[in-house]
């Protein structure tokens, strides 16, 4: 049976902050939907279906959130969906809100993603089992640095390489002017001089904690006439693997190689370091930039940090990585994965302003969640699939 064509229409983003106290919940979901629906040249009429992507409730302490926010984000008297995968919750919604397109149930999906943090405290809420008893394993970077100490053990990638990555997103954010972090001046030596947190992983190389929200249009063949530049929909995928179970690899999860070789083949891509033109990667800490290159196909195992190292990740490099600035500048959990979706839409609409890669055709948006555990991503291109 085949699919129907689906594309992006358009996409909106808050200004992501540290706090957002100027907006309630509802207003921060409005401020990036409007923004979608005028960059998709629609109105709320036009929306046949709303889904919504979010992080664990405990992140604000607000439960089921998308029932009061029903009427703000447009979705009295349509269908609401609501759907969550940890921190890759905003890249699976995107895939959900896209499946309903292309399976010819809509004409038109409305799907954002959003976080509140300041109304809470993440750290804490990742914290397990009881924040701050010995061994500290608090927060995400807590349970994440023994996966990046085994990868470089495994790579022998010399140490400078996270602190590479790290200055190269930061310098990006600041040619965003959604991103939380706008620090220009940002140097790999910068990097290096901060403290400290979970070794090997330093203040400079964590994600900030962010408010924000993202949404995203996404419509079929005939909707997607009526707008100038569409990004469609080549491919997506979805994978999960249990958080722990003999033999796992957290290095290099299954999940995520089964999800990318997936989708390379759903999109006729052979070489993905030859056909993608930008990528969208979830790189909370900047060591997973080398860490996915190898999940996803970009490189052998224990070489991605060459190709990090070499500078090819850069704007203007062979595969420019996280030119909006990446989770590195901008963090609010539940909607990080949708923001790396919609601006590898950007870069292939020709939205992405001074971030934007040259003559980009293809690009890739990516994210995970969990222990590593779940996986969502898509390739979307300039040209119409046949």
């Amino acid at each position: 049976m085949s699919k129907e064509r689906a594309a992006v229409l358009g996409t909106g983003q808050t200004h992501y902050r540290a706090k957002r106290q100027d907006v309630s919940m509802a207003g921060l979901l409005r401020e990036a939907i409007d923004r979608a629906l005028a960059d998709a040249q629609v109105g709320w009429d036009d929306i046949d279906a709303v889904v919504v992507g979010k992080a664990p409730d405990f992140f604000e302490g607000v439960m089921v959130p998308e029932l009061s926010l029903a009427d703000a984000i447009g979705a009295v008297g349509k269908p609401l969906l609501r759907v969550h995968t940890a921190g890759s919750v905003g890249g699976s919604t995107g895939v959900v809100a896209a499946s309903l397109v292309q399976a010819g149930v809509h004409e038109r999906v409305l799907a954002v993603a959003w976080e509140k943090q300041s109304e809470s405290n993440a750290m804490w809420a990742l914290s397990i089992p009881v924040p701050f008893n010995m061994p500290v394993g608090a927060g995400a970077g807590g349970y994440f640095a023994p996966h990046v100490r085994s990868y470089l053990r495994r790579s022998g990638a010399p140490m400078h390489v996270g602190s590479i990555v790290a200055a190269k997103d930061r310098r990006n954010g600041a040619k965003n002017p959604y991103a939380h972090l706008q620090q220009a001046d940002m140097t790999a030596e910068k990097v290096e001089a901060s403290q400290m947190l979970w070794d090997p992983i330093r203040y400079d190389e964590t994600c900030p904690s962010s408010d924000g929200a993202c949404a995203i249009v996404i419509g079929n063949e005939k909707a997607a006439a009526a707008v100038d530049r569409p990004a469609w929909i080549h491919a997506t995928a979805m994978r999960t693997e249990p958080t722990t179970y003999a033999g796992r690899d957290q290095v290099n999860p299954q999940a995520g190689r089964d999800a990318a070789a997936a989708l390379w083949k759903q999109a006729g891509i052979t070489n993905p370091l030859e056909e993608i033109d930008a990528a969208e990667i979830y790189v909370p800490f900047s060591w997973f930039e080398p860490m996915w290159l190898e999940n996803l196909g970009f490189m052998p195992e224990g070489d991605g940090w060459k190709l990090t190292e070499a500078g090819e990740t850069e704007i203007g490099g062979k595969l420019p990585i996280n030119c909006s600035g990446g989770v590195l500048s901008s963090n609010p959990i539940g909607a990080s994965g949708m923001i790396r979706f919609a601006e590898a839409a950007m870069q292939v609409m020709g939205r992405a302003g001074e971030h934007q890669v040259d003559g980009a055709r293809r690009a890739l948006g990516h994210a995970y969640g969990g222990g590593s555990q779940f996986f969502s991503m898509w390739v979307v291109g300039a040209q119409r699939p046949e």
